[in-house]
């Protein structure tokens, strides 16, 4: 049956993420206090978008945006697609660094597209999003936590599709996200892979994986060793010396550090010293986990939360 649709805007807001975590490839995943607001409506005809902060001036601002692209399918699978739309984005999360811009526009119009229908949650229940998400993104790691908050496990089953877990992480964890100027592209970085690793290195993975559950929610002592990988980020480091170099330099000081998703931002989850920190070409923002996930509400953005620097900063 054709969905009706709210005449009101709606608004979400969805954090950045960081996949993998050293040795979680694909599977774990963190949501950070890093926020994208996104806010809609149904409008007579046409689609048009705005955009404040990242990506302005460089991202669709039609149909190609990859919010809408989202909504789009979102509504696909709800029944029907509305008149028109108008989409408002204010963008914290920077673009293209590995920190989940793209899941968070995913999981932002999905969320939005379910929100913006008189029976959405009913027709289309959180795990159902989630499993759109991850099809649209091509892989869940990112798309659970942006979705659920907190600290994910995430895996794909035939015939069933993307599933998650969300686990509550220990209070001691203070994230800090070295984003370089540099973007990187997870299309490039996933090429860098080889189709066959060692079995030794993906056995020592495998401990170093279930470690870090355990370290993230229970013991953030062990967190050092917890984080260690051999499956992905040392055949990447080639394609991005920079991360590569401070993240040898972070953990040579014994910080728990790692590449961020596919790069080149580095996340250390152990306090780094300030003489360690990297110099000219680096933002350093210390950020804390956040634990809600995608959040929607009625209404657009106010003007506060359309200042892309002063909603989003986190000291």
């Amino acid at each position: 049956m054709r969905p009706s649709f709210l005449s009101e805007p709606v608004r979400v807001r969805v954090p950045a993420t960081s996949a993998n975590l050293g040795p979680g490839f694909d599977t774990l995943g963190l949501a950070l206090a890093l926020y994208d607001d996104v806010s809609a409506r149904v409008v007579p005809a046409g689609c048009r978008v705005e955009i404040a902060g990242q990506g302005a001036g460089e991202l669709p601002t039609d149909d190609g945006h990859l919010v809408v692209r989202a909504m789009r399918a979102a509504f696909e699978a709800l029944g029907g697609q509305p008149s028109g739309l108008a989409v408002e984005c204010v963008n914290r999360i920077p673009q293209a660094r590995g920190l989940g811009s793209s899941s968070a526009a995913i999981v932002a119009g999905v969320t939005l597209a379910r929100a913006l229908v008189v029976d959405g949650e009913e027709r289309f229940d959180d795990a159902a999003v989630l499993r759109l998400a991850a099809d649209l993104e091509g892989h869940p790691d990112n798309v659970a936590p942006c979705l659920l908050g907190g600290f994910t496990i995430a895996w794909s089953e035939p015939g069933v599709g993307a599933r998650a877990r969300r686990l509550p992480v220990a209070p001691e964890v203070r994230p800090t996200v070295l984003v370089p100027d540099e973007r990187g592209l997870t299309s490039v970085a996933r090429a860098a892979l080889p189709a066959v690793v060692p079995h030794a290195d993906a056995a020592r993975n495998a401990g170093r994986a279930a470690l870090l559950v355990h370290a993230l929610t229970t013991e953030p002592a062990l967190l050092f060793a917890a984080t260690e990988d051999r499956l992905h980020q040392g055949y990447r480091a080639p394609g991005m010396p920079a991360t590569a170099d401070v993240l040898a330099g972070l953990r040579a000081a014994g910080v728990a550090a790692v590449v961020s998703g596919a790069g080149p931002t580095v996340l250390a989850l152990t306090s780094i010293p300030d003489e360690h920190l990297p110099g000219m070409g680096w933002a350093v923002q210390r950020l804390v986990v956040d634990v809600a996930g995608a959040r929607v509400d009625r209404g657009r953005l106010g003007h506060a939360e359309r200042d892309p620097v002063a909603a989003g900063r986190k000291s």
